[in-house]
């Protein structure tokens, strides 16, 4: 067994079931929705991102690009979230948890993607 694969199909799966974790819920209640599952989710993202950096491979490639753009999209959320409760004073409405809510369902769509991939890479290993 191959000790990195294991790490990183670990972060992988890792990082697309805490975004699921933060995702599901009802897309307007800001209390089924918790900002440490969302800072989670970017953490894991984020090593996730720095793990698939070194496969030189075009399947690498486009593992490196759905871990960007879940980045991305998860940055997003927490910038919304971020600016909703400390610059507007806002706080968490019904419309900012929509929004944060939706940009991380992009990301775990973009999660969701790169598990495919990675169970592909894994059914088309030959050993």
């Amino acid at each position: 067994m191959n000790l990195e694969k294991v790490v990183f199909g670990f972060f992988i799966v890792l990082a697309a079931t805490l975004n699921f974790g933060f995702f599901i819920g009802d897309i307007d209640q800001p209390n089924h929705h918790h900002i440490y599952e969302l800072f989670a989710a970017i953490a894991v993202n984020l090593v996730a991102t720095v793990l698939k950096f070194g496969d030189r491979t075009q399947i690498g490639a486009v593992h490196l690009s759905t871990s960007l753009v879940a980045d991305l999209q998860l940055v997003a959320a927490a910038c919304v979230w971020g600016v909703a409760a400390h610059v507007t004073g806002e706080g968490m409405s019904p419309d900012v948890t929509i929004s944060v809510v939706s940009l991380s369902g992009g990301a775990l769509f973009a999660n969701i993607v790169s598990v495919i991939l990675l169970i592909a890479e894994t059914v088309m290993l030959r050993r």
